[in-house]
């Protein structure tokens, strides 16, 4: 996987005059089961969050409130994102550095993943993160 599979998902939308809803399903939102959620939230300002690479999980990263930037990079080239959209989510495929900042006050950073929790599967040295993706 590259970074060209990683991508912006438009979410569904149900607008209601009591609110909006939206809801993500694993295999149909996005293209793997949903093992694991998790957020991230009052991250000081100033804070970076990331700064790691997984070797085979996948993840849909959504600005549930609030907003941040995701730069993502493949050991060749990077591209930054900004999400500020509750029904905009990020895929970020595996092999793929990401480094999160500028988040704002009160934002919401929710996280699905392909799998459960798996301290092997990290690259957590950038350098040993590009020789690997460089194989």
């Amino acid at each position: 996987m590259a970074l060209d599979d990683c991508r912006i998902i438009e979410l569904p939308q149900v607008h209601d005059q009591r609110g909006n809803l939206t809801f993500v399903e694993g295999g149909r939102h996005v293209p793997f089961d949903i093992r694991r959620a998790y957020y991230l939230y009052d991250v000081p300002a100033g804070s970076h969050r990331g700064g790691h690479a997984h070797r085979e999980l996948s993840q849909l990263i959504i600005a549930m409130s609030g907003s941040f930037d995701i730069l993502l990079d493949d050991g060749c080239e990077k591209r930054k994102f900004h999400l500020a959209r509750p029904h905009y989510g990020l895929l970020i495929t595996p092999m793929v550095w990401r480094e999160m900042d500028n988040f704002s006050g009160g934002s919401v950073c929710m996280v699905l993943a392909s799998a459960h929790y798996d301290e092997s599967d990290y690259f957590r040295d950038y350098q040993q993160f590009c020789a690997a993706a460089s194989r």
